[in-house]
C-alpha cells in the first residue's frame, strides 16, 4: 500500500487554501447500486439479529452498506481512506470524522431494488479552533428508486489538526440520566472488524491500534460514529417493534474508546411519536445524542 507521510505541522489556513477548497461547492456524482442480500445478512449478525427479527423492508440506516467507496490500494492515504481529492475536497488536515447526520424517508428500500445515489457537496466552511482549524464539508445525498425519492441524508464531515502535547480537550458533557430505553454494548475486536468490513472503511483508529494512539492520538481505538448511530437505532426499533422511523437526526459529541463498554440509551415523547436517543461512555460522559421520529 502506497503510503503518505501523516503532517503534524498542517500549515494555518489560509484565504487562498479555503477559497481552493470552496471551489469544491456544488460538485454532484451520481452513483448505482442494488440492494444485495448478503451485506443485509453480515449487518444482522453483526448486531446479533436473526432473520425472523428483521423486517421486510431495508432496516433504517443500512443504505450505508451500499454505494461504498473502492478505491485501489495505490490510491489509498495513510489513514486508510482514500486520498484527498475527487469527489470529495483535498483538505489537507489529517484527522477526520463523520460528525453527524440528518435523515429522512420517504419510501422503503428492499432487497432486489436498483438504487441510485446523487450526492453533492453543499458548503466548505472554515472555523479556527483552540487547538487549529477546522474544516466542515456538507453533503447532501439523495437514494431514488428509479424516479421515487427514497432517502434524504445531510452528512456532516469535519477535519482537523493532531492532538498536539498540551491541547486542552473540550470538557465532557454529562449524559442524561432519565433513560426509559438502555442497553449496553461491548465493543471488541469482532465489533469493529464487521463494521469497518461491511461500509468498506479502511479508517485505521478503528481497527490499527498503534496507529490510532501513536498517530493519531487516541488512548485507544474508536468506535465507528455511524455504527453507534445504527444502534440507536436499533434499539428504538426493538423498543417500537412496527413502527415506521420517518427521520432521525444524530450528532457525534466525543469519541467512544474500545477501552470499556458503552451504553446506547432513550427516553420516548410522551405522545409517542418521537424520542430522544444518545450514548453514553462508562464514565457517564454523553459521545452521541439523537433524535428520531415515527411516521
Amino acid at each position: 500500500m502506497q503510503t503518505h507521510p501523516t503532517d503534524h505541522t498542517a500549515p494555518r489556513m489560509t484565504p487562498e487554501a479555503l477559497a481552493h477548497l470552496r471551489s469544491w461547492e456544488g460538485r454532484t456524482e451520481t452513483l448505482a447500486d442494488s440492494v444485495t442480500e448478503v451485506p443485509v445478512r453480515g449487518m444482522a449478525a453483526t448486531l446479533n439479529l436473526r432473520p425472523a427479527d428483521l423486517p421486510a423492508d431495508l432496516p433504517p440506516l443500512w443504505h450505508w452498506l451500499y454505494f461504498l467507496p473502492q478505491a485501489p490500494r495505490d490510491e489509498i492515504g495513510v489513514d486508510g481512506h482514500p486520498r484527498r481529492g475527487g469527489f470529495l475536497p483535498p483538505v489537507a488536515l489529517p484527522r477526520r470524522m463523520w460528525a453527524g447526520s440528518r435523515l429522512q424517508w420517504h419510501a422503503p428500500l428492499q432487497v432486489g431494488d436498483a438504487i441510485q445515489r446523487t450526492s453533492r457537496i453543499a458548503s466548505v466552511a472554515h472555523k479556527a479552533g483552540r487547538t487549529g482549524d477546522l474544516v466542515f464539508v456538507k453533503v447532501q445525498h439523495e437514494v431514488r428508486r428509479g424516479s421515487t425519492p427514497c432517502i434524504s441524508e445531510e452528512q456532516d464531515i469535519v477535519y482537523r489538526a493532531l492532538a498536539q502535547p498540551g491541547d486542552v480537550s473540550p470538557a465532557p458533557e454529562a449524559a442524561p440520566t432519565d433513560a426509559v430505553w438502555s442497553r449496553e454494548i461491548v465493543p471488541d475486536p469482532v465489533l469493529l472488524f464487521r463494521y469497518s468490513a461491511l461500509t468498506f472503511n479502511g479508517h485505521r483508529i478503528h481497527y490499527d491500534r498503534s496507529y490510532a494512539t501513536e498517530q493519531e492520538g487516541y488512548a485507544g481505538l474508536v468506535v465507528h460514529g455511524p455504527m453507534i448511530a445504527t444502534l440507536l437505532v436499533e434499539l428504538a426499533r426493538r423498543e417500537r417493534p412496527g413502527a415506521q422511523v420517518a427521520a432521525f437526526s444524530f450528532k457525534a459529541v466525543r469519541p467512544t474508546l474500545d477501552l470499556h463498554p458503552f451504553r446506547v440509551c432513550g427516553k420516548p415523547a410522551a405522545d409517542g411519536k418521537s424520542a430522544k436517543l444518545w450514548a453514553h461512555d462508562h464514565e457517564g460522559w454523553l459521545t452521541m445524542q439523537a433524535d428520531i421520529r415515527f411516521a
